[in-house]
Parts: C-alpha cells; sequence; structure tokens
C-alpha cells in the first residue's frame, strides 16, 4: 500500500508545474541568437593586448600591420585580460602556452636576431620585425582566428625543444662554451670517496669493483675485509683499471681488516697504524697542501670500556700533527639514539677535538646509524646513503674538497729504445755502410778514442733506426671482460634499480641472484682469459711467475714521484752515507805485506772471435737506462758489429786500459720492502748499471783471472761466495758437520756470526791494487788494466726520464759488475791467516763470516785466546777501511753446560751478543742440534706459498701449476735439506705435510684419501728419500772433482790392507762416532753409510744425468715397494 500512497501524492506536484507553463507561456528554455548576431560575436580585447606595454607590443599578429601609439594606462587596464579565479587554474597541466614560455622564445628570437644582451625587449628597433612573426609566441599547432595574415618572413620551426633557429643556415658559435685546460693542481678539487663495511670481500670482488667504477669513485674506505695477513689475491679481482690499494688485515684471529681502494693518479702513503685492543685503524696520508691524513676505523659489536680512553689517545697522538683529518669507519655506536650513554660519552669525546660528524642517516638495515665520517678542516658533502643489496651495512658516498691535492701523477717513466727484428737489420745495413769496419782496429791512438768513434757511430745509427722514447706506463685494463659479461652487469643495474623503485622481497632475491650470477661468470671469463694466455706462452717459464705475481701481488709498491731534485737528494745521501762511514773509523797505517806470491800473471791474453761470441750468448738481456748499445743489438747483429767489438775489447786487454764510457754506472734507488716508508732514503738500496759492453770485457777478463787462481791455487779455500760450484748449502754442511764431530767429542763448541758494514762500498782501492800484486802476482799490463778499471769511476742516480749530476766514485767494488764479487774475496785473503793463527776454524760467504772453536774446559783462557783473534781482526779491518757491525754480531753455543744468567757473566763483554738461535745463511740453528725452530719456518712458509698458489689454481693449467708448486715450495723442502739427516722422525712428518698437501693441490685429491698413490703417480720421492737423494748426489761430485775441495777433504776411498773383492767397488770410510746424534749425524759419517749401500752399477755411473736418473729409480723403488 505504500507506493500507492506516494503514486497519489504526485498530483499536486504535476498540476503546479502546469500552471507555470500557462503563465510563462512567451518565454523559452533555451539561450537562442540569430545568424548575424552569432557571427558579430567578437571578444573584448585584441589578441595583441595580451601583452600590455608599448608600441612593440601591439599587433604582434603581423608585421605588415601598422603600429598603434602609446595608449593610455585605462586603455592598457581594459585590454588585460581577466584575472583567473583562485579555485581554477587559468592554465592547464602540461601546455607550453602561458606567457613565460612566449617571452623565453621571444628571447631566444631576440637572441638570433643579434641584439645584445642587454637591450630592453619593450625598446626595440623598427627592423627587428622583420625577422619576427607573432607565430613565434604561439604553439607551433595552435592558430587564432583573429589572425589570417601570412608572416612576412619564412620561419624554420625545429621538432626538438628550442623552437628558436636562426633565419640563415650554418653554425652558431655563440653555443660553444670554452674549456679549461685541467691543471695537476686545481685550487679546489672535489673528490668522490665511500665508506663501505663489505662484510667478507672475498666472495663480492667483481661486485664490488663494478660499484666502484659505475659510481666514479676515487678513494674507497672499506671495513670487515675479512682477509688474512700477508693475502692479496682478492685484490687482482678487485682492483678497477688504474687503481691501487693497501690492505691492513686483522693480526690475528677471524673477522675484521680494513682495506682502502684508491686511483693511483693520488699520491698515498700508508702510515704505520698503533695498535689498540678495542678497535683497528689504517692511517694514510693524502700529498697536497697541506697533507691529509685518512683514518679508517673498525670497532668490534662487543662492548669494550676503555674504547672511549684509546680513542682519545689515539686522537691525541695525531692531531696536532694535520691541518686536515678525514676519519671514516664502522665505529658501531647507536648515535642514533639519543638516551645511549656509550653513544653520548663518544660524542662528547669527539666534539672535544672540534671534529664534526656529517652522517645523519641510517646506514644499517636495522635502521641504526654506526657507519660515521668526522672530518677537521675539510667540507664534506654526503651524496647517497642506500641500501645496494650487497651487505647488511649501507655505503656512505660523500664528497670532499680537497684543496690543491697532488693529483695527475702518470706513473713512472723512463727512456727506451723499440728493438725489433727490423730494427736490428736497418742497424746492421747502416753500420755496414759506415766507415767504422773500414778502419784498421788494430792501429787506433788510444782505446778511449776508439770507444769514443764507436760508441758515436753506433748511437747516431740508434737515433735513426731506433729513436729513443718516453714510455709510460700502460693503462691497466680488464680484457677479460667480454660483451657477455657486460651484458649480465646491465641485467644486474636493471635489477637493483627495479628492487629500489618497489622495495619488493622477490626484486631483491632477483637482484641477489643476478649479482651472485655475475660474480661467478666474471671469475669464470678471467679465468678462461688467463689460461688462455698462458697456454699460449706455455714456453716461457718467466711469463708463467709474472702472471702469478699479478694474481697474488696485484699491486706493488706505489711509485715515487720523480724528480731532477730527487735525484740530486739521492745522490747526495749515497755519497754521504759512504763517507760518513769513513770519516767516523778512520783507517790505520798498516804494515807492508810480508809474503809475495811464487807466481806471476803479467798480460791478459786476446780473444778470438767464437770465444767472444760464446760469452755474448751466455750474457743476460740486460741493459743500463742511457747504455748507448743494447744488448739485443750486440746479440742479434754480432756477425756484423762483433769484429769491432773483438778489436776493441783486444785492445783494452792489450793496452791495460778501460775505455772511460765503461765506467760510468747508472744507480736507481729500489725499496727494500714494499712495507717500508718511501721518505726514509735509508729505505732505499742503490741498484747499479753498468753497460753491456763492459760485462763483456769484465767476463772475459774473469775467465781468465779464474783460471790463474784455480791453476796456482790462490784464493780463499774456505770462501764460497760467487764461486763456481759452491752455494750456501755447501757451506753449511761443511761448518754443520764440524759443529757435529766436536759436539760429539762431549766439548761445548761456539759459534760466532761476524758481520760487515757496506763491506763492498768500503773497499780501498790502493790496498785493493797492492793485494793484486803482492798476494795474487799480477803484475805488468794486467796490473795497469785493473788500475785503469778502478780508477776516474762515476755514477749518477735515473729515476724515469730524470737523471742526476755525475758523482766520482773513490771507494769500493764496482757495484753490478762481474769481477766486483771475486775482488772482495781476494781482498779478504789475509783474513783467513789471522783465524788460523788463532787455531779457529772460520768459513766465509761474501762478507759474512762464520768463526767456531771448541770451548776448553778452562772457559776464561779461551774466551780470553778469542778476544785476543777479535782485537787483531778489528785493527785489520781498520787497517782495510773496513767496519764490523757489532749489534750484528751474533753467538750461539751449542750444547752449553751454562744456564742464560752464568753465560752472562761467563762471556762478559760478548754476553749482549749471545742468543738461542742464529740465522745462518737462512738456516736457523739452535744450541741442540734439533733444528726444530727450521723446520717450523720452512713448514709455515711453504704452507703460505701453498695457501696463494690455491687461490691462483683456477687461472693455472696442471703442468704449469707443478712449476709454481716446485719453485715456490718444493725448493723451501730442498733447501739445506742435507743437513736433515737423523732429525726426529716428528720434523720429518711436519715436512712431509707439506709435500703431501702439494701433491693434494696439484691433483685434487680428496683430504681423506690415501696419499701414497698420488706421490707414487706424481713420481715424486718422499721427504725422507729427497735427503738421501741431496746427500748422495754430492757424494757423487765429491769422487768426481766437482764439489768444493772442502767438502772433498771428508771422504776418502776405502783401500784394504789386502787383495779384496772390495777394492775395485769404489766404497768410501765410515768414521766411526761416539754419539748418534752428534756424529752421527755428521756428512763425513752419513755419506759413506749411504753411498757403501747403493748398488755398484750406480755407484759407477759415468756421468751426473745418469746417476741421477738411476739413483731415483733406486729410492722410488724403495719408497713405493708395490709400484
Amino acid at each position: 500500500m505504500a507506493p500507492v500512497c506516494l503514486a497519489g501524492r504526485l498530483h499536486c506536484s504535476l498540476l503546479l508545474l502546469t500552471f507555470l507553463l500557462i503563465c510563462y507561456s512567451g518565454g523559452s528554455a533555451l539561450l537562442t541568437y540569430d545568424r548575424l548576431t552569432l557571427l558579430s560575436l567578437r571578444p573584448p580585447y585584441t589578441y595583441g593586448s595580451y601583452f600590455h606595454g608599448s608600441d612593440p607590443w601591439c599587433n604582434l599578429g603581423d608585421a605588415s600591420l601598422p603600429r598603434t601609439d602609446h595608449l593610455s594606462g585605462t586603455c592598457r587596464r581594459s585590454l588585460l585580460p581577466p584575472l583567473p579565479s583562485r579555485r581554477r587554474r587559468y592554465r592547464k597541466r602540461g601546455k607550453r602556452s602561458g606567457v613565460r614560455v612566449r617571452i623565453k622564445a621571444y628571447l631566444k628570437a631576440r637572441y638570433v636576431a643579434g641584439f645584445d644582451v642587454d637591450v630592453d625587449p619593450l625598446r626595440l628597433p623598427p627592423t627587428f620585425w622583420e625577422h619576427f612573426t607573432f607565430r613565434l609566441f604561439r604553439h607551433r599547432w595552435i592558430r587564432h582566428a583573429e589572425f589570417q595574415a601570412r608572416p612576412a618572413a619564412a620561419v624554420v620551426y625545429s621538432s626538438a625543444r628550442c623552437w628558436i633557429k636562426p633565419p640563415k643556415g650554418g653554425v652558431c658559435y655563440g653555443n660553444l662554451c670554452r674549456l679549461r685546460r685541467a691543471s695537476n693542481c686545481d685550487s679546489a678539487t672535489s673528490t668522490r670517496m665511500a665508506l663501505f663495511n663489505v662484510r667478507s670481500l672475498t666472495n663480492k670482488t667483481f661486485i664490488v669493483s663494478d660499484f666502484f667504477t659505475a659510481t666514479g669513485l676515487d678513494l674507497l674506505f672499506m671495513t670487515e675485509t675479512w682477509i688474512h695477513p700477508g693475502e692479496s689475491f682478492p685484490f687482482s679481482e678487485l682492483l678497477p683499471p688504474n687503481c691501487a690499494f693497501f690492505s691492513s688485515p686483522r693480526p690475528s684471529g677471524r673477522g675484521g681488516g680494513l682495506a682502502v681502494v684508491f686511483r693511483n693518479k693520488f699520491r698515498v702513503r700508508h702510515l704505520p697504524s698503533p695498535m689498540f685492543p678495542s678497535f683497528e685503524a689504517q692511517l694514510l696520508e693524502l700529498a697536497g697542501t697541506p697533507l691529509t691524513l685518512c683514518v679508517v676505523i673498525y670497532r668490534p659489536p662487543k662492548y669494550n670500556k676503555t674504547f672511549i680512553n684509546d680513542f682519545g689517545d689515539f686522537l691525541a697522538s695525531l692531531y696536532l700533527n694535520y691541518d686536515r683529518v678525514l676519519i671514516t669507519g664502522d665505529f658501531n655506536i647507536h648515535i642514533c639514539c639519543k638516551d645511549d650513554v656509550f653513544a653520548k660519552d663518544f660524542l662528547t669525546l669527539v666534539d672535544s677535538f672540534n671534529l664534526i660528524q656529517w652522517v645523519d642517516a641510517p646506514t644499517h638495515l636495522k635502521g641504526h646509524t654506526l657507519d660515521l665520517i668526522f672530518s677537521y678542516g675539510l667540507d664534506i658533502c654526503i651524496r647517497d646513503i642506500s641500501n645496494i643489496g650487497i651487505s647488511d651495512h649501507f655505503p656512505v658516498i660523500f664528497d670532499a674538497d680537497l684543496c690543491k691535492l697532488d693529483q695527475g701523477f702518470e706513473g713512472p717513466r723512463r727512456l727506451v729504445r723499440i728493438i725489433n727484428p727490423g730494427t736490428v737489420a736497418e742497424f746492421s745495413a747502416a753500420f755496414s755502410k759506415s766507415v767504422l769496419p773500414d778502419i784498421d782496429c788494430s792501429t787506433p791512438s788510444s782505446v778511449d778514442d776508439f770507444a769514443s768513434s764507436f760508441l758515436s757511430t753506433c748511437s747516431s745509427l740508434l737515433d735513426v733506426v731506433a729513436p729513443m722514447k718516453v714510455k709510460r706506463p700502460r693503462s691497466c685494463s680488464q680484457p677479460w671482460l667480454n660483451e657477455s659479461l657486460c651484458a649480465l652487469r646491465r641485467v644486474c643495474r636493471q635489477a637493483e634499480r627495479r628492487w629500489k623503485k618497489d622495495g619488493l622481497q622477490v626484486s631483491f632475491d632477483i637482484l641477489r641472484r643476478t649479482r651472485l650470477e655475475f660474480q661467478k661468470s666474471a671469475k669464470l671469463a678471467k679465468t678462461a682469459f688467463l689460461l688462455g694466455v698462458i697456454a699460449d706462452n706455455s714456453h716461457n717459464p718467466r711469463f708463467l711467475f709474472k702472471t702469478f705475481n699479478s694474481l697474488i701481488n696485484p699491486c706493488p709498491e706505489t711509485p715515487r714521484l720523480a724528480s731532477l731534485a730527487l735525484c740530486e737528494i739521492f745522490l747526495t745521501h749515497f755519497t754521504g752515507r759512504i763517507l760518513s762511514l769513513r770519516a767516523s773509523h778512520p783507517p790505520v797505517m798498516s804494515q807492508a805485506p810480508a809474503l809475495r806470491c811464487s807466481t806471476n800473471l803479467n798480460q791478459f791474453n786476446p780473444v778470438s772471435l767464437p770465444t767472444l761470441k760464446g760469452i755474448v750468448d751466455h750474457l743476460k738481456n740486460s741493459n743500463a737506462a742511457y747504455d748507448i748499445l743494447p744488448s739485443r743489438i750486440i746479440k742479434d747483429g754480432f756477425n756484423i758489429i762483433g769484429p769491432c767489438i773483438l778489436s776493441l775489447i783486444n785492445l783494452s786487454l792489450l793496452s791495460g786500459c778501460v775505455p772511460a764510457a765503461f765506467k760510468h754506472a747508472v744507480v736507481q734507488p729500489l725499496l727494500k720492502k714494499s712495507s717500508l716508508d718511501q721518505n726514509d732514503l735509508a729505505n732505499f738500496r742503490p741498484i747499479s748499471k753498468l753497460p753491456f759492453l763492459s760485462k763483456i770485457l769484465e767476463k772475459i777478463v774473469h775467465s781468465q783471472l779464474q783460471a790463474y787462481l784455480d791453476a796456482n791455487n790462490i784464493g780463499e779455500k774456505f770462501q764460497s761466495g760467487f764461486k763456481p760450484r759452491h752455494s750456501t748449502e755447501t757451506a753449511l754442511l761443511r761448518v754443520f758437520n764440524d759443529l757435529l764431530s766436536i759436539a760429539d767429542s762431549g766439548r761445548p763448541v761456539v759459534l760466532i756470526l761476524l758481520d760487515f758494514s757496506s763491506a763492498f762500498d768500503l773497499v780501498d782501492h790502493s790496498v785493493l791494487l797492492m793485494r793484486l800484486e803482492h798476494l795474487v802476482g799480477i803484475t805488468g799490463s794486467a796490473l795497469s788494466w785493473f788500475k785503469s778499471y778502478l780508477s776516474e769511476r762515476s755514477f749518477s742516480v735515473t729515476m724515469g726520464t730524470y737523471a742526476s749530476s755525475i758523482a766520482p766514485v773513490t771507494s769500493g767494488v764496482p757495484q753490478g759488475s762481474v769481477l766486483g764479487p771475486m775482488l772482495f774475496s781476494l781482498y779478504l785473503l789475509p783474513l783467513g791467516r789471522i783465524f788460523d793463527k788463532y787455531n779457529f776454524s772460520f768459513h766465509f760467504y761474501a762478507d759474512d763470516i762464520q768463526i767456531y772453536f771448541e770451548l776448553a774446559e778452562d772457559v776464561t783462557s779461551s774466551l780470553q785466546h778469542f778476544s785476543d783473534c777479535m782485537n787483531e781482526v778489528k785493527n785489520y779491518l781498520l787497517s782495510n777501511s773496513l767496519i764490523l757491525n757489532d749489534k750484528k754480531t751474533e753467538i750461539l753455543i751449542f750444547d752449553t753446560p751454562f744456564s742464560r744468567a752464568e753465560s752472562t757473566g761467563v762471556f762478559g763483554p760478548f754476553a749482549d751478543s749471545l742468543s738461542d738461535t742464529v740465522r745462518d745463511l737462512g738456516v736457523v740453528l739452535d744450541s741442540s742440534f734439533k733444528l726444530d725452530k727450521h723446520v717450523s719456518s720452512v713448514v709455515k712458509s711453504s704452507f703460505y706459498q701453498l695457501r696463494l698458489i690455491s687461490k691462483a689454481r683456477p687461472y693455472i693449467p696442471r703442468k704449469d701449476l707443478e712449476k709454481l708448486i716446485h719453485a715456490f715450495v718444493t725448493s723451501r723442502l730442498d733447501y739445506c735439506n742435507s743437513l736433515y739427516t737423523g732429525l726426529h722422525s716428528a720434523l720429518i712428518h711436519k715436512l712431509q705435510l707439506v709435500q703431501n698437501a702439494a701433491a693434494r693441490l696439484l691433483t685434487g685429491a680428496g683430504r681423506f684419501e690415501s696419499i701414497t698413490p698420488v706421490l707414487s703417480d706424481l713420481h715424486w720421492l718422499p721427504i725422507k728419500f729427497r735427503i738421501d737423494f741431496k746427500i748422495l748426489l754430492l757424494t757423487f761430485k765429491i769422487i768426481n772433482n766437482t764439489a768444493p775441495s772442502y767438502l772433498t777433504d771428508l771422504l776418502s776411498f776405502y783401500i784394504p790392507g789386502r787383495a779384496l773383492r772390495s777394492a775395485g767397488q769404489m766404497l768410501l770410510v765410515q768414521p766411526r762416532s761416539r754419539l748418534k746424534t752428534r756424529g752421527g749425524r755428521a756428512f763425513a759419517a752419513v755419506a759413506p753409510y749411504l753411498w757403501n749401500n747403493l748398488p755398484l752399477a750406480i755407484r759407477a755411473s759415468d756421468s751426473i744425468q745418469s746417476f741421477k736418473s738411476r739413483l731415483k729409480t733406486y729410492l722410488f723403488s724403495l719408497a713405493f715397494p708395490s709400484s
């Protein structure tokens, strides 16, 4: 019933509406206009009045329309368009028909027309309108209905954003800006840096490298690298092109570690870092004006109450030394928590040093600010702090204004000649056409004249065929970065942008998978590239070791900036060091030598052309920086220039004169260790380089002098340095044999190690010539040759393309020469007679002296005897301008009956030199002959090398990997292993573990797989049999007179008293010993025992090659009986 009632009520409404229509029957509900009225409708203002102003702004539609006079203010106000409502936008969004846009178009048109910038737009000359139309003030596709006239001048419209183009064609040079040439030292340079907690760098090296490149960083400070000490392999994958690094791993334990990667255009110096128990620190110094100190800090998360005091002491120690300080790092302090007491104390401490903290945003996934940046004297601008999905920490990217920072260092440059087969052919052809080969080489006026003519001719020819060029270091590249890897890198960046846009977990998972795939693919690409390169250069072992070194040591020491002033500083340092040593120890007058040599060498013999060619071919290719004639030219073009070189050398030998050009050395400073401070000149070693022709001449003299010394038995028998068939192992074998033999008698034995200070540089030339004349017997033209060789020598320091002035050399044997070591050995000839006088055993290796003697029951008399000997030695050294370094003198007592306190009282003035262990020629000796310290050192260094090789294993083929293992591991196991006889089985087992690990690394065998079949397949002798192999090989050399004479004296053939079958079996006499752990371990006892147990077929081998082959087969059958 409700709808019916509602319908009934509608009648009243309908009746009311009908009544109203009847009352207004003359009206219409719609507004209607006739046609004429509609056609006459016009806007209340013209379009030109939209821009009120003077006459140039009226009638802008066509330049042909007359311009009106100035309008009155009322008129101008009436022509203005109505103001837009506040609730309604006058111009829709996205349209470009506003007033400002048209005014900009007008300004562009005015510039095209050639008007000055300062002209008032409301006061324009009439000529302006000749190149102007109203169309420029409107949208390109909108035309007003009122203006139908065509523009007077044609206007070209562009589809680009700029609507205005010059009316004429051509180039608008006004759009070009002059670029300022970059200088090496800008007044204000903004350096892009970043702080990043990477949390394990090893498994994300290529990802971090891409981050460094993509963000355009100059320096990247990293914390928590988790790199072990001495490990640099991850940086070979991380380093972008033209970058270097410094790493400070945690000394012990897991985790931690700091590193910085920087472009090598910056001069960065790694400073020694202080050690604090509560945090890790790395200090760097950026060269500039002034210096900038950069500090990287990592504080472990665990609370340490001493951190505030430690960090305060740390800041106080370095704060006053620098005007600009930048401190970055992961402090693990929640400075965002205002109520944190620890954070308040830390910020108070930092504020007391006037340091400014710049990070004000979260740097961790959990929303805390942990990675902080402090500065003093620097303006920092934080660019970005955002999660990039690599670590749980966010990288902090910032800019630092470093005023006058030294940049633009291009690395060391050097002068080189490009020598190739074509260059050699051109030089040989030009040399054969020169007048020099036609000269009678036997009748020149002097050696210097002939040498000068020869070298000047060669220099002029080389300047034509191979001119001197400046070689800069090549820009490092990544040749393994192929197109597929670049495409995968783009996919990673797309995934990163998608994740940053939507923030979804699925996008983050995609990003993580793509980055892991990029890391894996980059590693495989680099592996494939290096495998191919090594395979192509398999015939060149030097390339293999160079590649391996680039993997384990990707960034050597930062090159020092070379300059002429620095060369002069090094020259003054090298000369001043020798002069100060000589001044501190003035020589004393010595008596003339009483003995004279019964034989003499009057003249050197001239050599033949085949002999000269053999000597040239055996010399290594090594050239000085300013060597006139390179070694490759001499070797490859010997058929052409060989006769002239032969004439020059023979003329020098016969006349007893050395050319002056052969006596100038080029010295290059070389840092002793990469970890040393480059600002300390004492950390540099002078490397002297002589001309290649000088080495040829010295090699000929050396061979003739060595033959003369051997024929007349002149020289020190117990000198093993720089002598053929002598080595450090043979020297130690004789010393160790004597020590064990003395200890076998039950008496203590004393070993003293003496060391000289700059012995080779302090040799007095006059004393040396006197030694050669009286003790060696060199006279006549041969002595004149040595006088000429030692006199008027000079050197200069070179660094890159810079060279210092020339300084004279007044003392010392020539460094880097062939004759230098031999002359030094002859210089020390009288020293051995002093030891013989006091009945002390001794052994020399160059300037390292070993003295040992038995300690008698009367210890006081023995020490007095030793004191008298040392006093005479010191007097002899002072008379010969040599200085004994007392600080490096070490004394070791074997089987001592005294305690440490008793030894100090007994030895008196020598107590400071007493030691429990000494390092003698690379072997660590201890007082009980156990050699446990030495074995531990060998095992430690061998496993370290194995770890490095394991990192490079994916990049190196197996056959080349075996070469690396033998070069870096097996060589350490075999060095002086002839001393290992009689060692405890536990020590031999330690050495065997190293060999087993090397075999597993090479073959990929599992850790629980039996090692015996692996060693058998590799045909490697175990350690025990390698020791026997070395002793038996030395014994074979002794029997065949190819070993040092001091080892030959230890063995003798067994000669029976009557005719026995054993008389012709080449057996050796085996001496008796009292103790198996002393005399039983001596070489004189072990060698006969092992030799006599060999089969006769092996002992009777006629050559060393056949002996080694048969011996290894025999020992291999003993080591692996089932093979």
